[in-house]
């Protein structure tokens, strides 16, 4: 709606100011005072306005973080100062808002047309890539709680997509990605309509570590959350877990905006890595 729109325009300028000129936290408030009685007069949704900016702040150490990992060409004081907190306010609805209030897509054409309109020639092709790629992965962080945001019968309603993944073992060592989000998780990827869960588990894998040689032992578990899919919006994410074993030592993450890494790690160092509980309880199980 156009009053949101207008709202996200001014938390946006408010953020530049901020941003720009180094502000003090503790000032954020006065700039967003003068920003609404300079472009938006008799508004009635300023508390949108505050909400937007202060979210940004709270967050800002996790949001900063994935702009670096989504867009690891563009260090973060690189990026333009419009771009960087068009950026902010994009994942800050993307990641921390209320789905039902304010969708995925709409969030992300906002951030686009705030680009367009302020920034610059480009501006509006990057943010659209880099909340893309923190898109599609969307789902991971809230993953433990998101089905909760869905009643039962909605639940039904939205489609399943089909994962597969594992838990790739190379003698005590397991094999672990690092997302855009900050998690060590384990790789996966989905399954084609003619594929069984097996095969396009040991595909999936292979392709995603750049593994010459794996063998599945064993299913492990099966798991179910809500998810984000770019055409088709919430998704059922299905993923089922194997066990399996390689004796490549080298890994090669296939490039892939929302993974920045692969590595070995002996199972005793995963109790101190920052990972998803399912995934975390899954290892704790093997």
């Amino acid at each position: 709606m156009a009053s949101r729109h207008l709202a996200r325009s001014m938390a946006m300028q408010a953020l530049y100011e901020w941003d720009f000129n180094n502000v003090d936290d503790t000032k954020i408030d006065e700039i967003i005072t003068r920003v609404i009685d300079e472009f938006g007069p008799g508004f009635d949704d300023k508390n949108f306005v505050y909400d937007i900016v202060h979210k940004v702040l709270e967050k800002r150490k996790e949001i900063d973080a994935i702009i670096k990992h989504a867009a690891p060409e563009w260090p973060l004081t690189q990026i333009a100062t419009i771009d960087r907190n068009v950026l902010r306010i994009g994942l800050s609805e993307l990641l921390f808002g209320n789905y039902k209030d304010v969708p995925p897509k709409v969030a992300i054409n906002e951030a686009i047309e705030l680009a367009k309109t302020f920034g610059g020639e480009n501006s509006g092709k990057f943010i659209n890539g880099v909340l893309g790629t923190v898109y599609r992965e969307l789902g991971e962080p809230g993953k433990d709680d998101g089905s909760k945001k869905y009643s039962p019968e909605e639940l039904e309603k939205l489609p399943i997509e089909r994962r597969a993944g594992a838990v790739v073992m190379r003698g005590d060592n397991v094999a672990l990605v690092h997302d855009v989000f900050g998690y060590w998780t384990l790789p996966k990827g989905r399954i084609t309509l003619d594929e069984s869960d097996k095969d396009g588990a040991l595909r999936a894998v292979m392709h995603e570590l750049g593994l010459r040689d794996l063998e599945i032992e064993k299913k492990i578990c099966e798991n179910q959350y809500i998810a984000h899919d770019p055409e088709t919006g919430p998704v059922r994410r299905r993923v089922v877990y194997f066990l399996a074993r390689t004796s490549q030592e080298d890994l090669h993450l296939k490039e892939s905006g929302g993974l920045v890494e692969a590595r070995w790690f002996q199972k005793g160092e995963t109790e101190s890595l920052k990972m998803y509980d399912d995934i975390r309880k899954i290892l704790n199980d093997i």
